[in-house]
């Protein structure tokens, strides 16, 4: 979609209102909502904001930045239809006050990544798996579920009739929604859409967790991606399926003659991606409720193995489907839908490519369920863990250079920056688990 046809989609579906959108550092969604009259000059020209204001962008003296919008990102905003006019969107680019893509833009580093990837001669798809939880409003910040509901119930599922609603809404909106279902924790759900090139896909995925709370904002209830809002039961996560393919359309994971039918490729990106989880995590798994979730016995990685079946592996190679090489992928399981998406994606691809240049081999798969191996077991295999906690996996990240040339020196300094914020001002705070459990005990 160019320019012209943006202009032509508003006339006709009488649009008053554009909601000019990008994303912090943290994967948040910031807006600027200007009227339709001044769309084309913010096409030609851009609409500047003061970019001091936003998390992890610029500094009070360098504030002057402007955002391009991307004409292929335009969607109507079913939700926020009026007699006044409707409002559509964009997803924009920003700039800094030279005129030069800003640096530390998510949309930005991602772009960079895959023109790396585009460069060797690979196109990047993703497709994630985005669990949420829909909770009851109570005045409080008390988390309870609207339902009782488990994994594909339906009978028992009053959140039927919602993901219905947000499946519309999303497909009206230009996403393929391939399914919806009710998850095994009490009002937990899953949606999952069609894989597409990776800066489609995260456009949708930040598309998906704005919309789906504004839908659930309509029947009384929150709509949550924190990855453990429950203690108890399975938490959300964000299962990422990735696959390369050349300038053909072809699959270049697929190898019909090896027993996985994945290709010496895929070998090394999964290899290059087992190198550098450990960098990654902090990215991939970003705030401190991520690693409540990431403990063994509720579905989520802890180890880093992979494997074909095993569901208790890192990276899990879904089964090969006769006669479609095209699906052939590595799913990769930490990531939780807390991250900024883009930023996700770049790493991701960055340490594939890496275990591509480097011919990285990976370690041998481990079928079994690495949940029940003994710490002598483990150690055996030389199997090692994720870090158990922000501040590990900050540690980690320092110790990564790939994720620093990934991010870029401005993002990564903020990022790091806020992160050791949020981990500062947890550790300060006293829990209910901790009064309950020592203050008459002390």
């Amino acid at each position: 979609m160019d320019k012209h046809n943006v202009l032509k989609k508003v006339e006709e579906e009488k649009v008053k209102f554009i909601l000019l959108q990008f994303s912090d550092i943290y994967g948040v969604v910031k807006s600027i909502t200007i009227p339709v009259n001044h769309l084309e000059s913010s096409l030609d020209r851009g609409t500047w904001f003061d970019g001091s204001s936003i998390e992890g962008f610029a500094r009070i003296a360098e504030s002057d930045m402007y955002l391009i919008p991307d004409p292929n990102t335009y969607s109507f905003i079913p939700w926020l239809q009026s007699d006044d006019g409707n409002t559509a969107r964009l997803i924009c680019d920003v700039y800094g006050s030279d005129g030069k893509p800003f640096e530390g833009d998510p949309r930005y580093i991602l772009k960079s990544t895959l023109k790396e990837a585009e460069d060797m001669g690979y196109f990047y798809k993703t497709g994630p798996e985005i669990e949420f939880f829909l909770l009851k409003k109570d005045g409080g910040l008390h988390t309870l579920p609207h339902d009782k509901a488990g994994y594909f119930d339906l009978t028992m599922d009053q959140a039927y009739e919602i993901r219905r609603e947000m499946t519309s809404v999303l497909q009206m909106m230009g996403i393929n929604v391939e399914a919806t279902h009710h998850e095994v924790g009490i009002g937990q759900h899953e949606i999952d859409f069609r894989y597409d090139h990776a800066l489609k896909t995260a456009d949708n995925a930040t598309t998906i967790r704005f919309t789906l709370k504004a839908i659930a904002q309509k029947y009384n209830l929150m709509a949550t991606f924190m990855p453990k809002p429950l203690a108890g039961i399975n938490g959300n996560g964000m299962h990422v399926h990735q696959s390369l393919f050349d300038s053909e359309g072809n699959n270049v994971f697929y190898d019909d003659n090896n027993p996985y039918h994945l290709s010496q490729v895929a070998f090394h990106f999964l290899a290059g991606q087992l190198r550098h989880i450990k960098g990654m995590t902090a990215i991939l798994n970003p705030i401190v409720n991520s690693y409540k979730r990431l403990v063994s016995g509720y579905e989520a990685p802890v180890y880093i193995s992979w494997a074909r079946t095993n569901r208790s592996s890192l990276i899990r190679i879904p089964k090969y489907l006769e006669g479609r090489p095209q699906s052939t992928r590595l799913e990769l399981r930490n990531p939780d839908p807390s991250c900024n998406i883009y930023l996700a994606f770049a790493v991701m691809l960055k340490a594939g490519l890496e275990g591509i240049k480097d011919k990285i081999d990976p370690p041998e798969p481990v079928e079994e369920d690495v949940y029940n191996f003994s710490d002598a077991r483990l150690e055996e295999m030389k199997i090692d863990t994720l870090p158990g906690s922000l501040l590990q996996a900050l540690y980690e990240m320092k110790r990564d250079d790939l994720i620093k040339n990934t991010l870029g020196a401005h993002t990564y300094e903020r990022y790091l920056e806020a992160k050791n914020k949020e981990w500062n001002e947890f550790r300060i705070q006293v829990t209910e688990w901790e009064l309950e459990r020592y203050l008459e005990m002390y």
